[in-house]
């Protein structure tokens, strides 16, 4: 069985830090890109970054300078380290492995509030 489980949300203030883990298991991670998404009250889901087997990554311009995406691949687990944070970063975030055409897998989601 797929599993993806984040953890590592919560509430912080404005200019604090949270680290997001995402473990996997059921899939081969190495070869799966990752990702993390999030989606704030009333939005659309968004990207926020990626990482792909090699280890490439990709932020969004929200984002970028101030989040890192990694990953351990022995421990199959992703990671998104997220500094210097926004109550505009208020929101659902979820993991996601891809290995496309195949249809992507997604976590439960975990919260994160930024007040100001």
């Amino acid at each position: 069985q797929v599993q993806l489980v984040e953890s590592g949300g919560g509430s912080v203030q404005a200019g604090g830090s949270l680290r997001l883990s995402c473990a996997a298991s059921g899939i081969i991670f190495g070869i799966y890109f990752m990702g993390w998404y999030r989606q704030a009250p009333g939005k659309q889901r968004e990207l926020v970054a990626t990482i792909t087997s090699g280890g490439t990554t990709n932020y969004a311009d929200s984002v970028k300078g101030r989040f890192t995406i990694s990953r351990d691949n022995a421990k199959t687990t992703a990671f998104l380290q997220m500094n210097s944070l926004k109550p505009e970063d208020t929101a659902v975030y979820y993991c996601n492995a891809q290995r496309p055409p195949a249809i992507p897998f997604w976590g439960q989601g975990t919260q994160v509030t930024v007040s100001s």
